[in-house]
């Protein structure tokens, strides 16, 4: 990645290894832009293509929200999902999302939270896709401390929370979630720390 010229940095990564914390760290010391679920979708507002896609799909289910709802609510209840209308419902927001993704990226660098932004920019000439893990202790100790929950506790998020996103991802770009060919840089960072990882992480790229 040459950070002389327009890059994108995608952070993927386990629930409970600080990938967001550490994408933004990332994203401050570059000076550059951190794009998060909450701020893509914002943007994409903005850019209408969140709402052209949501006109396109009322048109013609009006009831696509109910659809909406209980596709990303069998994603914690573990049901399988086959529902056709609803399938083209969630691909048609991932593709309005993606467009905007992609808008802001060529106006700017950026560092991408999620959001399969490692698929999104997989033939970017100027990307570095990164992939954060730990192992599962390491991830019940700080999920624990976090929300001041029992580590039995926090397992059961990390179990959700890492299936939703590995159906996700699954689900929108038919690739495994944690397979570290879709990586230019899979991070274990149990002995890093925050810091530590972006420190590992801007010597990588300089």
């Amino acid at each position: 990645m040459n950070k002389e010229e327009k890059f994108v940095i995608t952070i993927s990564r386990q629930f409970g290894t600080g990938g967001h914390e550490i994408g933004a760290e990332l994203a401050r010391r570059l000076g550059v832009k951190l794009l998060d679920k909450q701020i893509i979708n914002e943007v994409a507002s903005r850019f209408g293509s969140v709402e052209d896609a949501i006109e396109r799909i009322e048109a013609r289910n009006p009831l696509w929200r109910d659809d909406f709802t209980q596709f990303y609510r069998s994603y914690m209840a573990g049901a399988e999902y086959n529902g056709q209308e609803q399938d083209q419902t969630s691909h048609q927001l991932f593709e309005a999302q993606a467009k905007a993704i992609r808008k802001i990226a060529s106006e700017e660098s950026c560092v991408i939270i999620g959001r399969c932004g490692f698929y999104i920019f997989r033939d970017h000439p100027n990307a570095l896709k990164i992939f954060i893990h730990a192992d599962d202790d390491c991830r019940k100790q700080r999920i624990a401390r976090r929300y001041d929950l029992s580590e039995s506790d926090a397992a059961a998020m990390i179990v959700d929370n890492d299936y939703s996103r590995e159906l996700y991802t699954k689900t929108f770009t038919g690739s495994d979630w944690q397979d570290a060919r879709n990586y230019d840089i899979s991070l274990n960072v149990r002995k890093f720390g925050v810091n530590g990882a972006v420190d590992f992480l801007i010597h990588a790229i300089e």
